[in-house]
C-alpha cells in the first residue's frame, strides 16, 4: 500500500482526519479514488478485483481471484490498523453465476468467526478479465488486537 493523507492532502493526525489510502491500482490513477478511505473508526474500501497490480495478471479461476482481492483488501485494512476480522459490511459482484459458490466457500474462510452482512449481484464487471468484484466497509473494534 502506498501513501495515506487526509483530506486536505496531509498527513492524517492521530486517527482523527480522513485519510485516503493508495494500493498502486491503475484503476485507482485512472478512475481518482483510493483503494481505501478511513473516517474516524470507519474504514470503506473500495471495490477491489483479483488482479496482480504490478503485472496486470490475473488468476484464471473466481476462487484465486478472490483470494487476491482479499489479499488486497487485508493489506488495505492493515495501513489503516484494521484487519477482516473488523469488516462489517461486503459487496460481491461476480459476472458467472457458475462462481458464486467458489467465491463464497474462499469468504467463509476468511472471514472465519467474522460474519459481516453480505451482498451478492451477479452483473458485468468493468475490467475485463475479472471474475469477482469485493467492496467491504470496516469498523476498528477498540478491544480487538490487530492482526491481518
Amino acid at each position: 500500500m502506498n501513501s495515506s493523507n487526509d483530506d486536505n492532502g496531509n498527513a492524517g493526525a492521530a486517527g482523527h482526519a480522513r485519510r485516503f489510502i493508495q494500493s498502486g491500482s491503475r484503476w485507482e490513477e485512472l478512475a481518482g479514488y483510493s483503494r481505501a478511505v478511513v473516517d474516524g473508526d470507519w474504514i470503506m474500501v473500495s471495490g477491489t478485483i483479483g488482479q496482480d497490480f504490478a503485472t496486470g495478471e490475473f488468476p484464471p479461476t473466481a476462487d484465486a481471484q478472490c483470494e487476491l482481492a482479499l489479499d488486497t483488501i487485508a493489506a488495505a485494512l492493515a495501513e489503516a490498523q484494521s484487519n477482516l476480522g473488523d469488516v462489517v459490511r461486503v459487496r460481491v459482484y461476480v459476472p458467472d453465476r457458475a462462481d458464486v459458490v467458489a467465491v463464497s466457500h474462499v469468504l467463509r474462510r476468511r472471514f472465519d468467526a467474522n460474519r459481516p452482512a453480505n451482498t451478492t449481484v451477479c452483473c458485468a464487471l468493468a475490467v475485463e478479465g475479472a471474475k469477482v468484484e469485493l467492496e467491504v466497509t470496516a469498523r476498528r473494534r477498540r478491544d480487538a488486537p490487530c492482526n491481518a
